[in-house]
């Protein structure tokens, strides 16, 4: 496995919607979106095996203070291989500088993410307007 990571942000809509279709996220449904939103996102980070995307992280932010790690997802035929680990550290690398990253966990992730430097905000509730599922 020769994994190659890259900072592009011009996809495939097809490529997305099977990478967020392998993790069940209901975003997956809406490739040409999704292919939109990369372009418009501050910083995306991808992995490839060969032609195949595995996983991605994308960011927004205001360009010197506050990140906000959006997408991080690994198809999970390579989770547990240090790709996201490795695409996590591409992006808090890139933004050493500002004073805030933030990001959303499920429940499920939080280990990771605690594991990778993050901390759990005290009295803090995350909040959405959405139709998405996950």
């Amino acid at each position: 496995m020769n994994i190659v990571y890259k900072n592009i942000q011009t996809f495939n809509p097809q490529q997305l919607q099977n990478l967020f279709l392998s993790v069940e996220w209901s975003s997956g449904q809406y490739p040409d979106k999704l292919a939109i939103a990369m372009q418009h996102s501050s910083l995306v980070f991808s992995a490839w095996d060969g032609e195949d995307l595995i996983g991605l992280i994308s960011s927004m932010d205001d360009s010197i203070m506050n990140a906000y790690i959006h997408y991080l997802l690994i198809n999970p035929k390579y989770q547990g291989k240090g790709i996201g680990k490795e695409l996590l550290r591409l992006t808090t690398e890139h933004y050493k500088d500002y004073l805030r990253i933030i990001l959303i966990a499920y429940d499920k992730e939080t280990g990771f993410y605690k594991h990778c430097g993050f901390e759990a905000g005290e009295d803090k509730i995350p909040m959405f307007i959405t139709s998405l599922w996950t």
